[in-house]
């Protein structure tokens, strides 16, 4: 649930005629097989948010401490996921409004930090930015292919699978903002990159939010099935 998911998160959460599309998926929202490899994500992304917020702290980077904060929101995605897998669709937009808080509140903390660095002129350790951005993007990425059989599911699958894997595409910045910041010896490319994934954050908050209201007034309306 970080900076990339705000576009697809509800994208296929209405179906047709704002029905929900759970019950297409009944067999997969109650498997054991998604419930371990949600439990397996959520694990690998409480450690990258430990790795890279150490990280980000002890260099200087703004975009490790973006990408750190975007793993702990992911862990708090798969974590409401496992809670709303199989629950009605008020229940799972409720559970979106929570994720919406989360990107709106991580948006702004890196946002903050961003112009504090760029002010104090920091310059980060871009060594350290392309190893550590690199095990992101292997984590990322494998956590997409674990995630990869179930992404065409309801709006709450669907974006599991989306946030995953454009954090794998996050995490390239990062590298890139590493490559920046060593051939030019300012800390502008990271504090760009920064800037980028804060501004992500809030624009998907204000989706979500938009999406998980619009399903909620269908539910209250009762133009969305209520179990």
């Amino acid at each position: 649930m970080g900076v990339h998911c705000g576009h697809d998160h509800h994208g296929h959460g209405h179906g047709h005629g704002g029905h929900d599309h759970s019950h297409v998926n009944a067999g997969a929202l109650a498997s054991p097989a998604y419930r371990r490899v949600l439990w397996l994500a959520l694990a690998i992304n409480l450690a990258m948010f430990c790795v890279e917020i150490g990280a980000g702290v002890a260099v200087g980077s703004a975009s490790l401490l973006a990408d750190s904060l975007d793993f702990l929101g992911d862990s708090a995605n798969y974590a409401l996921s496992l809670f709303v897998l199989g629950q009605v669709l008020a229940w799972r937009a409720r559970a979106s409004l929570v994720k919406a808080a989360s990107m709106g509140g991580f948006g702004l903390w890196v946002a903050a930090t961003t112009i504090q660095h760029a002010l104090a002129g920091t310059v980060p350790s871009a060594p350290v930015m392309g190893v550590v951005g690199t095990l992101a993007f292997a984590a990322n990425l494998g956590v997409a292919v674990l995630l990869y059989r179930w992404r065409d599911g309801d709006s709450n699958m669907r974006s599991v699978w989306i946030c995953t894997r454009n954090d794998a595409l996050g995490n390239l910045a990062v590298l890139a903002a590493a490559l920046g910041v060593f051939g030019s010896g300012s800390g502008w490319p990271d504090y760009i990159v920064a800037a980028i994934m804060s501004g992500l954050a809030l624009w998907g908050a204000v989706v979500v939010t938009r999406h998980a209201i619009s399903e909620l007034a269908e539910t209250r309306r009762g133009h969305a099935p209520a179990e």
